[in-house]
């Protein structure tokens, strides 16, 4: 552990301010010279590359080797043995598609890997506060520059040995890189593609299946089912992607009643279709007003919030749980700016005064 200030380690309060700097730098660019964005390149040999902390002006489409030439690399996460992110190059990656050639530090990563043409990859909210700046893990284990994106689908081009061969139709995750057209990707994170599915629908899958299976988790739901009296839970943004996922795993899992929150009327027929019990629209309700609802949905609380809104909700949240409930957050978008693509100086100033103004339990 490093040094700490105000409860935080340098290394974090200094990536915060150099965020903080770049991002209002792209700012002042984008107001005061704004330009189009640069055509799209004919060849399929790339990738989506932040160069830095910013706004969008910090995405550039690369070759998988970040430079100009168009060599036939692949994009890799941090997880890959024996290859350092972002980039494996095409004479590392002819290295280990022949089990390691002459490089012993490549043996691993040729036994353990497959290298797939990405045939779709899925956009996170992650996404975004990675080009800001703000997700630790990518600063902690790539750095500048990065490609990001963590899950995807698409057609195994090679593999030495195991479950997957030339041609196989996969889906799976890497530790930052979907957003490219090749990548190597140790072959544990992979999984065969359902013929029932498509490879966009596959896509889509992997982050948010596991972000919610985890929630699961950490609430004590999974794998096995509560055996308290209480079963109620409630999930806020139950519409969205990691939302709509815990609703239904929380049915699989015999929670009853599953009372999904939304915040616009057009949502409330999926989540019943999910098998929500009770879906409250918080568009029909003044301000703070739709918790009365939630208390008559279940009135001896919940034992399991899901919470991804943050400042906004997190008190209530706690003050509505059973007793033995548990509050899991899996997001704070309302700490966050929300309906816009870059980080202007007052948003940072409300980042600030919302994270002041965080409950403690």
């Amino acid at each position: 552990m490093g040094a700490k200030v105000l409860g935080q380690e340098v290394g974090v309060i200094w990536n915060q301010v150099l965020a903080l700097v770049y991002n209002v730098m792209s700012w002042l660019r984008a107001t005061l010279w704004p330009a189009a964005p640069p055509p799209l390149p004919s060849d399929w040999r790339r990738c989506v590359l932040i160069r830095g902390p910013g706004g969008l002006d910090r995405l550039e489409l690369s070759h998988m080797s970040g430079s100009p030439t168009p060599l036939d690399g692949a994009t890799v996460g941090y997880n890959v043995p024996g290859v350092p992110p972002p980039f494996v190059s095409a004479a590392q990656l002819r290295g280990v598609l022949t089990g390691g050639g002459d490089d012993p530090s490549l043996a691993a990563a040729a036994r353990e890997c497959a290298l797939v043409r990405v045939s779709a990859f899925s956009v996170n909210y992650a996404d975004v506060t990675i080009r800001w700046g703000l997700y630790e893990s990518a600063l902690e284990y790539i750095g500048w520059p990065i490609v990001p994106g963590f899950d995807f689908s698409g057609i195994v081009e090679a593999a030495q040995g195991g479950d997957f061969s030339g041609g196989s139709e996969v889906f799976g995750f890497t530790m930052f890189g979907a957003y490219s057209s090749r990548v190597l990707v140790p072959k544990r994170q992979l999984l065969h593609k359902p013929k029932n599915i498509s490879m966009t629908q596959a896509a889509a899958l992997p982050a948010v299946a596991g972000t919610a299976l985890h929630a699961l988790a950490l609430a004590n739901l999974w794998p096995k089912p509560p055996v308290t009296r209480v079963k109620a839970v409630l999930v806020h943004s139950a519409a969205g992607g990691v939302g709509s996922t815990i609703v239904q795993m929380c049915k699989i899992m015999g929670c009853a009643p599953i009372v999904a929150v939304v915040g616009s009327s057009h949502k409330v027929q999926a989540c019943l279709a999910l098998g929500a019990t009770h879906v409250i629209d918080k568009s029909k309700h003044k301000g703070a007003a739709w918790w009365a609802e939630a208390e008559t949905a279940a009135s001896e609380g919940y034992i399991a919030v899901f919470d991804a809104n943050g400042v906004s909700t997190l008190q209530a949240s706690y003050d509505h749980l059973s007793l033995c409930g548990r509050l899991v957050t899996y997001g704070f978008h309302s700490n966050l700016p929300q309906g816009t693509h870059m980080l202007n100086p007052l948003a940072w100033l409300g980042m600030a005064a919302k994270m002041g103004s965080m409950p403690k339990f």
